[in-house]
């Protein structure tokens, strides 16, 4: 791999104009592989700026454009990178978004201003270099709704990583979500069924299905005393083969061997406090030798002591 020291930068083409990126691969080498990564496959691609809140940040990175999807390619969500030296102070920052700790997938947000109440909760990877930062100012000249949803939002139409140090990476196969048409998938099931087997088949056998149960149904007395002389008869029905099954077992297996105290089904053990004095030796005295509220315990000692001091002083400075 070569030098993480490297410059890394990100070129994104979006609807406002292009937005040119520096990636800190030493302080972020996590958050930074996983953008350019997703760079690389086109994963950004086509997808909007689904949030801007005025004067704090602009986020985009779902692919499904609802602020709630989104992946890494890890396949899981990575550990946040937090350093020192990198801090929200000022506008034009790159940082990932999550919704809790090291919940890091594949969204990201510019930051508008100074924001420090992010510290310590989003890892920092970038910032926007040159005058293209006039174009990501330009993200947030659009109506948001009460959800801060823009209206009409920019997106990003292409990516380019002009420089990676990430010599190894290796883009997968293309995952980006397609919404399917309305029915599309009402159909598939239909002609994976009629692939599978006949319909008028399915159709006969559920009604022969039907027709057996009903039959079952129709032949349960209804409520009264004969209802309740065959609740009586499948009871003694079960007496019958429970005392066959008892007759049939072996003695030497239905004995158990008798165990004094057995607690092998308890899964605590009960244990009190021990509030009872124990007997220590007279001639030898530790912190535990005396209460706490006795004068002579080596804490209270010491707290007058330094009362004593402190007195001293006062005095002292008059």
């Amino acid at each position: 791999m070569k030098n993480f020291f490297l410059l890394v930068t990100v070129l994104l083409k979006t609807t406002a104009g292009d937005i040119d990126i520096e990636l800190w691969s030493k302080e972020a080498p996590k958050a930074c592989r996983n953008f350019i990564q997703l760079c690389m496959e086109g994963y950004y691609d086509n997808t909007i700026f689904h949030r801007v809140v005025p004067d704090f940040i602009v986020q985009g990175g779902d692919p499904t454009g609802t602020g709630s999807g989104g992946e890494s390619i890890y396949g899981l969500p990575f550990k946040d990178e937090f350093h020192s030296r990198l801090r929200f102070n000022r506008r034009g920052l790159v940082a990932m978004a999550n919704a809790g700790a090291h919940d890091n997938g594949s969204q990201f947000f510019f930051t508008l201003g100074r924001a420090d109440e992010l510290n310590n909760k989003h890892t920092i990877f970038g910032k926007i270099t040159g005058d293209t930062i006039y174009n990501m100012l330009r993200l947030t000249e659009v109506e948001i709704d009460k959800e801060e949803r823009p209206l009409n939002p920019h997106k990003i139409k292409s990516s380019e990583v002009l420089f990676n140090p990430f010599d190894d990476i290796i883009p997968r196969a293309n995952k980006k979500l397609k919404k399917d048409k309305p029915g599309e998938e009402q159909k598939k099931l239909f002609s994976i069924s009629e692939e599978e087997a006949d319909p008028n088949s399915i159709v006969t056998e559920y009604l022969q299905e039907k027709k057996k149960y009903e039959d079952l149904r129709k032949q349960q007395p209804k409520k009264g005393v004969s209802r309740e002389e065959q609740t009586l008869a499948l009871l003694d029905r079960f007496k019958s083969k429970l005392t066959q099954a008892i007759a049939d077992t072996p003695e030497n297996e239905m004995s158990e061997p008798e165990v004094e105290d057995d607690e092998g089904w308890l899964s605590h053990v009960l244990q009190f406090e021990d509030r009872s004095r124990k007997v220590k030796d007279a001639s030898m005295q530790d912190e535990d030798t005396f209460e706490i509220y006795d004068p002579r315990n080596p804490v209270n000692k010491r707290r007058r002591e330094q009362s004593k001091r402190i007195m001293r002083e006062k005095k002292e400075r008059r």
